[in-house]
C-alpha cells in the first residue's frame, strides 16, 4: 500500500521537528545522510541554474567548476543509494520517499551535467552556494571533533533547539551579500567622513604578512572586546545580545544564533578600524577566515588540553563560560581572539572548575523559533 502524502509530510516534519541520539541500526542515520544530502544536491543544482542570483561573487572567482560537479554528483549518488535502500527495505520509508524525490528533482533540472553559460556579474544575489559549501563542510569537521574530543561525551549531534539554529545558519549565510552591502556602505562613508593619517596606513601596510596579521587580530579583538562589552552593560543591547546567548547547549551550530542587528553592528565596528588603519587586503581576508572558524569552534562541544595558550588564545573551554549562566561567569570572557585581553582588563572568570554545568540566560524571556527571537528585541518586556 503506498503511503499518503499526508503521512510522508506528517513524518518527515516529526524527524526534523525532532532531537537527541542517533539509534544505529534503524535506519535513522542513513535517513537524516540521504535527507540532507538530497536538500543540498537540489540547492546546489538551482545555484548551477542561476548563478548570478544565487551564487557569491567572491568565491565564483575560485570556483572549479569540475570539482563542484564532482561534488553534486557524489551527493546525488549517496543520497540515492540510501533513500532507495531504506525504501526497499522499509526503513523510514516515508521520509526517504522525500530524500528520493529531491534526487529525482535535481536530476530532472540537469544533475551535475547542466551546463553554465555566461552570466552578468553585478546583480543582487542570495549566498546559497556558501550556505552549501560552510555546512557541508561545517558539519563535517566539526561533528567528528566533538565526537574525537567532547567537552560533554552524552550531548547528541541533534541536541535540543537544533532545528533553530541551523535556520539561524541558513538565512546567515543567505543574506550575506545583503549584509556585506549595508557593511561596506557604512565602512565606505566612514572612510569618507573620517580623516585618515596616512603615515600611520603606510607604516601598517609596510609591515610584514604574518606580524601585520597579529596585530590585525589584537586590534579586531580590541574592537570586539569594546562592543561586545556593551552588549553586556547597556540594556537595551543586551537585549538584542540575549538572542545569542538564549542558547542552552552548545555546539559549533550554536553560534550562528545571532540577531540581524548584532551582525551588522559588530561587523561594522570591528571592520571599520582595519580598513582605516590600512591593513593589507590579504591580511583582512585571512582575518575573516580566522574569525569564521573561531566563532564556529569556541562554541563547539570540545575539550582539548591546551597548556599555557588557554591564557593567549580564545577555546571552545574560556568561551563556554562566557555562556555560562553561573553567577561567577556573568558578563565575563567577551574576548575573541586572545584571552589575555580580559584578563589584562580584570573580565576573566576566576574559578577553579574547567567547565560550567548551567548555560544560557538567567531568567529568559527570550522565545524559541528564528522569527520571534527577531522581534524579541523590540517587544515591551
Amino acid at each position: 500500500m503506498l503511503p499518503s502524502v499526508g503521512d510522508i509530510v506528517d513524518d518527515t516534519t516529526g524527524l526534523l521537528r525532532a532531537d537527541g541520539h542517533l539509534t544505529p541500526g534503524k535506519g535513522m542515520i542513513t535517513t537524516v545522510l540521504a535527507l540532507s544530502l538530497g536538500f543540498l544536491s537540489l540547492m546546489g543544482v538551482l545555484a548551477f541554474l542561476f548563478p548570478q542570483y544565487l551564487t557569491t561573487p567572491e568565491l565564483r572567482k575560485a570556483y572549479n567548476v569540475d570539482w563542484c560537479r564532482t561534488l553534486l554528483f557524489s551527493a546525488l549518488l549517496v543520497s540515492g543509494t540510501l533513500s532507495l535502500f531504506n525504501i526497499v527495505f522499509g526503513r523510514r520509508r516515508n521520509v526517504n520517499i522525500i530524500a528520493f524525490a529531491f534526487v529525482l528533482v535535481t536530476i530532472a533540472l540537469g544533475g551535475s551535467t547542466v551546463p553554465v553559460g555566461d552570466f552578468p556579474d553585478h546583480t543582487p544575489y542570495l549566498g546559497m552556494d556558501w550556505l552549501v559549501l560552510d555546512l557541508l563542510g561545517s558539519t563535517t569537521v566539526f561533528v567528528i571533533l566533538e565526537k574525537l574530543f567532547p567537552l560533554y561525551k552524552d550531548q547528541p549531534i541533534f541536541r535540543k533547539e537544533w532545528q533553530t539554529d541551523l535556520i539561524h545558519f541558513g538565512v546567515n549565510h543567505l543574506l550575506v551579500g545583503l549584509m556585506l552591502l549595508v557593511v561596506n556602505f557604512v565602512i565606505h562613508r566612514a572612510q569618507l567622513i573620517v580623516i585618515g593619517e596616512e603615515g600611520i596606513q603606510q607604516f601598517v601596510s609596510a609591515i610584514p604578512f604574518l606580524p601585520q596579521l597579529l596585530l590585525c587580530l589584537l586590534v579586531a579583538d580590541l574592537a570586539e572586546y569594546a562592543v561586545h562589552r556593551a552588549y553586556h552593560e547597556v540594556p537595551w543591547l543586551w537585549r538584542i545580545h540575549s538572542v545569542h546567548h538564549s542558547v542552552n547547549t552548545l555546539d559549533w551550530l550554536a553560534g550562528s544564533r545571532l540577531h540581524m542587528v548584532e551582525i551588522l553592528v559588530t561587523r561594522i565596528c570591528v571592520l571599520t578600524p582595519l580598513f582605516l588603519l590600512g591593513f593589507d587586503k590579504g591580511v583582512v581576508d585571512m582575518y575573516i577566515v580566522i574569525v569564521g572558524f573561531q566563532a564556529v569552534f569556541n562554541h563547539a562541544n570540545v575539550h582539548l588540553p591546551w597548556g599555557p595558550l588557554k591564557y593567549l588564545i580564545v577555546t571552545p573551554d574560556f568561551h563556554h563560560w562566557h555562556h555560562s549562566s553561573e553567577k561567577v561567569a556573568i558578563d565575563k570572557n567577551y574576548a575573541a581572539h586572545f584571552a589575555f585581553i580580559d584578563y589584562l582588563f580584570g573580565t576573566a572568570v576566576k574559578t577553579d572548575r574547567q567547565f560550567p554545568e548551567t548555560y544560557g540566560v538567567v531568567g529568559s524571556t527570550v522565545p524559541g523559533g528564528y522569527l520571534k527571537q527577531q522581534t524579541y528585541p523590540f517587544k515591551k518586556s
